[in-house]
């Protein structure tokens, strides 16, 4: 895939990547469980075999999903998620939760197992895992100012 945005942001560099018009939906789908092609394509209802094709072998390069072989003749593969490509979970939990709380049509809602009830995200620190309430985004090259 071609880079669309050349600019100094993570987001910028991350849309660079997973950006592409269903490549979320086939992670999102992998993550869920289906991790066969067909089982991907039955599910992304519009999407071409070439192009989710395209769009498997992108993100193995990109190592969000890796390949296993799983019939020989003819070579057919199963594909599961990298770690980079499971940490993405926390991306889609995110759109889940803000799709709740704004679109007109909801069709899920994230919620405690335990509780049922809804949740919210919430931001710890690495260091001592205490909770942030007061978040700010910094330039890399200023964190050791």
């Amino acid at each position: 895939m071609k880079s669309r945005y050349d600019i100094p942001c993570n987001i910028a560099q991350s849309l660079n990547i997973i950006g592409d018009r269903w490549t979320l939906l086939i992670v999102h789908e992998i993550l869920t469980g289906k991790t066969l092609f067909n089982e991907i394509k039955k599910s992304l209802n519009g999407i071409s075999s070439n192009l989710l094709s395209d769009r498997l072998k992108y993100l193995e390069e990109e190592g969000l999903i890796k390949p296993e072989l799983y019939s020989e003749h003819p070579p057919r593969y199963s594909y599961r998620l990298t770690k980079s490509g499971e940490e993405l979970e926390h991306v889609f939990n995110a759109l889940i939760i803000w799709g709740s709380n704004y679109l007109q049509k909801c069709y899920k809602k994230l919620i405690d197992a335990d509780s049922g009830e809804e949740v919210a995200i919430a931001y710890y620190t690495k260091k001592t895992g205490e909770l942030v309430e007061n978040l700010k985004v910094i330039a890399v090259e200023n964190l050791h100012q």
